[in-house]
């Protein structure tokens, strides 16, 4: 079909808001345990909450959109999202945010299954792996922006700025809840959206037999499959990790440093997010010069040791530690989906169902640091992470794709000359 480059842009744009959405919730983790006086544990039932969704949607969204289509999947995605946000601005209590969140994350989940085959027919299939890293550019400057914004609306809501949006806001949230602005523009972001998609035209995408969502009766085959499951928990772990560290970092450096988190805190979670972009970049240039199983090994260990240096180090090193987290671990996830679909050799479309029902774990391991941390201290708890980066360091050992990560042949090129 011809290119429609409008309709690439647009996925490109929910990317972006897909991470903007999603990044904020680390930065929000100091305040919401000091407004709402909260134990590691009940603050960790927020991103829970959040992730979980994915666990519960992604595979339903996948059926969804075969039936109703992507369009339509997206503008409801989109009115969940405004719903969750909007119910939380008006009645923000901890257990209207468990909700919220959860309506959220029900949304953005239902946006990633949308969005990956949109994108490989509008923009085309010999350029979706392009576009795919397009998109994720976009997705890290989301996650570096939205601590930003974090940090900006705090500081001025509130305040005797004379901006109308500024001025609007302070109207609308409880005068010692300044941080609840976000949501409020959450749910004018996620509208804003339903009218963009609203107007759009979408092609009609045609899936060949192997990328389609399968039935039950194809899950459950490859649920039987062991190496389905160990590529399951090595997403799992590393949304877990990622998770675990970013919605950590501010509550740890105020609790150990005495950061401000929302100044220091928060702009080390948004660094955190912008060097992951960074890492993308690098980790496709190494992906064309090495085997991808090199790089996962190289880049975990390298992960490892920056973990250690911050959970262990002084508060000036932290603050570079935990950027550099970012950096390194940008590879895990296109390195561990790509090995994951090249060793098997059908139902890739559902495989990689059960592959995104993995980034559930962004839930459970948050949790578990969270209440770890209420028992032995935060980087007590924090310790666990050492488990996942060693489940994800393995993957680079046992790992055996069917098709490995094409590179450039140095010594043909030799020989040429």
């Amino acid at each position: 079909m011809k290119r429609n480059y409008y309709l690439v842009g647009l996925i490109i744009l929910t990317f972006f808001v897909i991470s903007f959405l999603t990044n904020i919730i680390g930065p929000l983790v100091p305040q919401i345990i000091e407004d709402f006086n909260l134990s590691l544990t009940l603050v960790a039932l927020l991103p829970f909450a959040f992730f979980i969704a994915y666990g519960v949607m992604s595979i339903p969204s996948g059926m969804l959109i075969e039936r109703y289509g992507e369009k339509n999947i997206m503008i409801t995605a989109f009115l969940v999202a405004f719903s969750g946000a909007l119910l939380f601005s008006l009645f923000p209590m901890y257990h209207i945010a468990v909700i919220s969140l959860f309506l959220i994350g029900t949304g953005m989940a239902m946006l990633q299954v949308a969005i990956n085959p949109l994108l490989r027919v509008s923009g085309g299939e010999e350029n979706f792996a392009f576009n795919s890293v397009i998109g994720q550019l976009f997705f890290g400057l989301a996650s570096f922006l939205s601590p930003l914004v974090y940090s900006y609306l705090v500081l001025n809501v509130g305040s005797d700025d004379s901006n109308f949006i500024i001025a609007t806001l302070t109207a609308l949230v409880p005068e010692n809840l300044p941080w609840v602005s976000l949501y409020w523009l959450f749910a004018l972001v996620s509208l804003m959206m339903v009218v963009i998609i609203g107007v759009s035209k979408f092609p009609v995408v045609t899936k060949n037999e192997d990328e389609l969502v399968g039935a039950l009766e194809t899950h459950l085959e490859l649920l039987k499959d062991k190496k389905v499951i160990l590529f399951f928990l090595g997403i799992f772990c590393y949304v877990g990790t990622e998770q675990g560290v970013a919605n950590w970092i501010s509550e740890f450096l105020s609790t150990y440093h005495g950061y401000d988190p929302q100044t220091i805190g928060a702009s080390t979670v948004s660094w955190f997010w912008g060097m992951m972009t960074a890492g993308t970049l690098l980790g496709l240039l190494l992906l064309k010069i090495m085997d991808s199983k090199k790089v996962l090994i190289l880049f975990t260990s390298i992960v490892i040791l920056c973990f250690t240096v911050a959970l262990f180090g002084s508060g000036g090193l932290a603050i570079y530690m935990f950027p550099a987290i970012g950096f390194f671990i940008a590879v895990m996830w296109p390195i561990i989906f790509s090995l994951a679909l090249n060793s098997v050799s059908e139902h890739h479309g559902s495989f990689s169902g059960i592959l995104v029902t993995g980034i559930a774990g962004g839930a459970i391991v948050p949790l578990i640091v969270g209440a770890l941390g209420d028992v032995v201290g935060l980087r007590g708890g924090m310790i666990f992470l050492y488990i996942t980066f060693g489940y994800i360091l393995s993957i680079g050992f046992w790992a055996k794709p069917l098709i490995g990560n094409k590179t450039i042949d140095f010594s043909k090129k030799q020989e040429s000359k």
